[in-house]
């Protein structure tokens, strides 16, 4: 299915029933497997065998969606997770142990701006936050000997910055180290990461994998195409004691990484995604091209008509001509870019907290990128952990509203904001 579109893949990507077999993908609700010999499981835990142990490691309901995402990203395999922070979290963690460094840019989600500041450091990898305005020159200055992996997110949260994927691949590649990419807000409808150089892709599957608000989660994708055999590192090419001495590029090639991800962290820290949640967000992903579609072009109204509004001080989306990531925007969301805008409330916190109460369609919650329009204040909100400075940096200002549009009417989301904002201002 590799030669198929992405809007194909959406909906066939994965499973392949056999004559007379289920066409939907079925729930393997169960944590363990039958076999007929002693010898069979010996292989399977050896790693010389491929099958499903536990489902704690792998689980055929998994399996399915874990293909559909490697397929609509390019990849060679991934490895679905509990939440989007676990997949960042084994992501960084199959690459990187006490005493290694990394280099992550400033504008991240709040959560995995703290995962990486201090919780990987209280497991001994430091991290150097660089910014999308710093110079390359800048940058190179903060790789060292030990430095791992560069990551950043294709479009940021909530700041919705356009990540120049192109132009860090090749800085990282210039210092044998991968890019680790965050593409949630995009999904691979929007943009494929791995197309302009990136090595692995990470996704909160929760956001618009989902679509529809109903289960938590996260994937890792490997694109197959880093040489991890260039002596930065050890920890795929040298011998594995707790598999009797197995080199993961030596044993699985390309896909060194990914099975290391599963067969070590997932299995060692059991972060994995329920057979449940899997079915439901590989349903989800079926109409993950129409849906984007959708967001995308009720975004770029609603941008351009905030942006007429006096009751707004500023507007943030990719696509709007004057947006300072605009030429970037053309070149890596094509197709659109995704249901995301953040706006100033014109005044301060107080102004958008009355805009946020007053409305009747959009929602307050917690939560972005599904088929309703939803509603937060990231300074007092999902970013309140970070310290004024760091919400600064990340481009977060006190009156600051993220939106995440939905699918519906966009008229009739229009209405309601615009009431809303006539409000605020009383």
């Amino acid at each position: 299915m590799k030669n198929l579109s992405v809007e194909t893949l959406c909906v066939q990507g994965g499973y392949e029933p056999e004559n007379g077999e289920t066409r939907i993908v079925p729930i393997y609700q169960s944590t363990t497997y039958k076999y007929d010999s002693a010898d069979e499981v010996g292989d399977l835990f050896d790693l010389v065998k491929e099958g499903h142990m536990y489902s704690r490691i792998s689980n055929p309901t998994l399996d399915v969606f874990e293909k559909k995402l490697a397929l609509l990203e390019g990849g060679i395999g991934a490895v679905s997770t509990s939440s989007g922070q676990a997949a960042n979290l084994l992501a960084i963690l199959t690459l990187c142990k006490n005493g290694d460094h990394i280099i992550a840019f400033n504008n991240l989600y709040g959560g995995t701006f703290v995962l990486i500041q201090s919780r990987l450091k209280d497991f001994g990898i430091e991290t150097t936050f660089v910014s999308l305005d710093d110079t390359d020159e800048e940058i190179e200055s903060h790789i060292k000997e030990n430095t791992k992996l560069i990551f950043g997110e294709t479009l940021s949260n909530p700041s919705v910055r356009v990540f120049d994927i192109e132009r860090y691949a090749d800085l990282a590649h210039r210092h044998g180290i991968p890019l680790i990419v965050d593409n949630t807000f995009p999904t691979p409808y929007l943009c494929r990461p791995f197309d302009f150089g990136a090595d692995i892709v990470t996704h909160s599957t929760t956001k618009y994998l989902d679509g529809h608000a109903t289960s938590v989660g996260g994937i890792i994708v490997d694109s197959g195409k880093f040489d991890w055999n260039n002596g930065n590192f050890p920890c795929l090419t040298d011998e594995d004691p707790n598999y009797h001495g197995l080199s993961y590029t030596k044993a699985f090639g390309e896909a060194a990484y990914i099975t290391k991800a599963r067969v070590v962290f997932i299995r060692d820290l059991g972060t994995t995604l329920s057979p449940f949640n899997a079915f439901l967000t590989n349903l989800g992903a079926e109409t993950l091209a129409l849906r984007m579609d959708r967001h995308s072009e009720n975004a770029l109204t609603i941008a351009k008509h905030l942006q007429a509004s006096p009751n707004v001080a500023w507007v943030k989306y990719p696509l709007l001509e004057d947006n300072e990531d605009y030429e970037l925007a053309k070149k890596y969301l094509s197709k659109g870019a995704s249901g995301i805008i953040s706006f100033g409330v014109k005044g301060g916190v107080e102004e958008g907290k009355k805009f946020i109460d007053s409305l009747e369609l959009a929602s307050l919650v917690v939560h972005v990128g599904d088929i309703r329009t939803h509603v937060l204040h990231p300074a007092s909100m999902t970013h309140r952990q970070l310290s004024k400075e760091a919400q600064e940096a990340a481009g977060i200002e006190e009156n600051a509203i993220r939106l995440s549009v939905g699918i519906e009417n966009a008229d009739e989301i229009i209405a309601d904001l615009d009431q809303a904002l006539e409000k605020s201002q009383r």
